[in-house]
C-alpha cells in the first residue's frame, strides 16, 4: 500500500512503502529550509540535486550529494536546506 504526504504547504511531498518488512519513503523537496521531527530513527540518502544538513547535536552544516546517505536518531529533529529540486530515499531503521 502507498501512503501519500505533504508537508510544509506542499514543497516537500513523499510516498512511503513497505518492501520484506522495512518500511522506507521516497520525495522531493522544493527549494527552501525545513525542519523535520523523526519518530523512529532514520537513514536519508541523497537520489538527485543536494541536501544541506544540519543534523542534531552537530554545530555545522554540512551538504549531502546523489548518493550520500546520513542517519538521524528517533525523537530527534534536523534542518535542511536544498536549493534545487531534490529527491531522496528514507529508510526507516
Amino acid at each position: 500500500m502507498l501512503n501519500v504526504n505533504e508537508y510544509f504547504e506542499g514543497q516537500v511531498k513523499s510516498i512511503g512503502f513497505e518492501s520484506g518488512g522495512e518500511r522506507a519513503s521516497v520525495g522531493v523537496m522544493l527549494p527552501g529550509e525545513y525542519t523535520f521531527a523523526t519518530a523512529a530513527p532514520e537513514r536519508m540518502t541523497v537520489v538527485k540535486g543536494a541536501m544541506t544538513v544540519k543534523l542534531p547535536g552537530h554545530i555545522d552544516w554540512e551538504t549531502y550529494y546523489p548518493g550520500d546517505d546520513f542517519e538521524v536518531p528517533g525523537d530527534a529533529s534536523f534542518h535542511v536546506k536544498v536549493e534545487k529540486e531534490t529527491a531522496y530515499l528514507c529508510d526507516y531503521l
